[in-house]
């Protein structure tokens, strides 16, 4: 039976070390040391996330508690998983009132230590899916198997917890026996930046459009449809037009990966904020929104994500044609620039360039996919902001950026930006990064490193004022991406590689 503090312990190793090996051994370490009831739950702890997800708990709840640590660590993994889903099933009256109390009884048996770890955990501040790498390398270490096998039943189930509880259970043959289940969405494969068309034009590629607008997932099996988002949210009863679309396409089922977005009366992209307005709980239903599809992962009992693009993009011909995402197989340079162009022309945001004999990667950045755009931009995690001055006096302006560690440690932070933001804007973050907070001084407010924001830049330099030695150049706020979680935030390598020569 292994304790919270042995978390703890790991997860501080992990913390305060910079080498991805040093990382991997000691996660598999602790994995190895599991019971069969513990593998779960504990590996949701190392990954810094909620054993069985949210459990509704605030940061103004979790900063009024004021319990006195207990002098020796006692509290196991199974205890702790317990505790965090009663509190998850509180509600109703009384209900936080109830939930005070109960995670003021879990803190009381909890260490200094494992009482910070936990208010961390409980606020969402330890949730860091660049650490998914790390594990995904750590839970192949301590199974003894490949990490390709961990890597395709992570990406297959989606699900962590999962995935290292069958390589621990089973090795090698019980991963392989994850396959693509309708109905449960697959980690989304990402693009790289490229520095331009030209370098990314390597091999035999397919150059289609990059639409300004919302990456979406369709899972149908017979009449049952379902929709997802980029982050594997259901959107399904707020988009009714996408689930009638897919459900009379000539198919018995299919996965379909692509983009949907909202156009106005000439056929160019609405604001990428009306799109993503349609995904939350109160939508117009009057804004319909298409679909461009751009890959098909199954199709009538076929998984297709093992296959190579140029057969995936078959099927996608063969489904739904009318609906294929604007694009160009094995076209000259000529041809991939005219496309650039009126992409941009309609519009859109550029093109992406995809590997034809390139198999489907969920959830990472390769160079399989590269992103081409006319200027310079990143997905960044916001780490804080300052308050403003002058007419900016009493908002949040000054941002604090940071990109991903591909290492599994907290965001590496690039620079500070205050241009770009609107009255609208300042008024929204000042009000949202306060729910958000996790602490703040006398100048900046401080928040979970889990808001992404794409900005735009002229590029970056080398700089010794920032931890991963590079700033960006004239940054400025594009938009906030709330169809984006950390994860899929550029990493500081992307960062890098903007650098003159780089």
């Amino acid at each position: 039976m292994v304790l919270l503090a042995d978390v703890v312990t790991t997860s501080h190793e992990v913390s305060v070390t910079r080498s991805r090996k040093a990382k991997t051994a000691a996660i598999a370490g602790l994995l190895g040391r599991l019971d069969p009831a513990e593998v779960r739950p504990a590996t949701a702890l190392l990954a810094g996330e909620l054993p069985g997800g949210r459990a509704g708990v605030g940061w103004s709840t979790l900063a009024a508690l004021a319990v006195a640590p207990a002098p020796d660590p006692s509290l196991t993994i199974s205890a702790v998983d317990a505790a965090i889903g009663e509190v998850r099933l509180i509600k109703g009256s009384g209900s936080a009132q109830r939930r005070t109390a109960a995670l003021t009884a879990l803190l009381a048996q909890a260490t200094a230590d494992e009482q910070q770890f936990l208010v961390r955990l409980l606020g969402g501040e330890l949730r860091q899916g660049a650490l998914e790498g790390v594990m995904v390398e750590a839970i192949a270490t301590a199974a003894g198997v490949p990490t390709d096998a961990v890597r395709r039943a992570f990406m297959l189930s989606g699900r962590l917890p999962a995935t290292a509880e069958a390589a621990l259970r089973g090795g090698e043959p019980a991963l392989a026996e994850f396959g693509l289940e309708l109905g449960r969405p697959v980690r989304p494969m990402l693009a790289s930046p490229a520095e331009d068309l030209e370098s990314a034009l390597v091999g035999e590629v397919t150059v289609e459009y990059k639409l300004d607008g919302a990456r979406i997932q369709v899972h149908r099996d017979g009449d049952e449809v379902h929709v997802y988002t980029r982050t594997l949210r259901e959107i399904t009863r707020s988009v009714p037009e996408l689930v009638d679309l897919v459900r009379g396409l000539d198919c018995r089922s299919v996965v379909l990966d692509g983009e949907t977005l909202a156009l106005d009366d000439g056929g160019r992209p609405r604001p990428f904020q009306e799109t993503m307005s349609r995904f939350g709980a109160q939508n117009s239903r009057e804004l319909l929104l298409h679909p461009y599809f751009f890959d098909c992962l199954h199709l009538d009992g076929a998984d297709l994500v093992d296959l190579p693009l140029r057969d995936r993009l078959d099927a996608l011909a063969k489904v739904a044609p009318q609906h294929r995402i604007p694009a160009a197989v094995t076209p000259t340079a000529e041809r991939a620039a005219e496309l650039f162009d009126e992409a941009l022309a309609a519009g859109h945001e550029g093109v992406v360039v995809k590997d034809l004999d390139s198999g489907y990667a969920a959830g990472r950045r390769g160079r399989a996919w590269r992103k081409v755009k006319p200027e310079h931009t990143l997905d960044l995690v916001v780490l804080a902001a300052e308050w403003g001055h002058g007419r900016r006096r009493g908002y949040l302006s000054n941002l604090h950026l940071g990109a991903r560690d591909p290492d599994g440690g907290p965001p590496i932070m690039v620079g500070k930006t205050f241009k770009g933001l609107t009255d609208e804007r300042l008024a929204w973050q000042t009000e949202e990064f306060q729910r958000r907070e996790t602490h703040r001084d006398d100048w900046t407010v401080h928040i979970a490193p889990d808001l992404v924001v794409e900005i735009e830049l002229d590029g970056v330099q080398t700089s010794p004022r920032y931890p991963g030695g590079v700033a960006l150049r004239f940054a400025r706020v594009l938009r906030y991406r709330p169809d984006k979680d950390a994860a899929s935030a550029d990493s500081i390598e992307a960062v890098r590689a903007l650098l003159p020569g780089g």
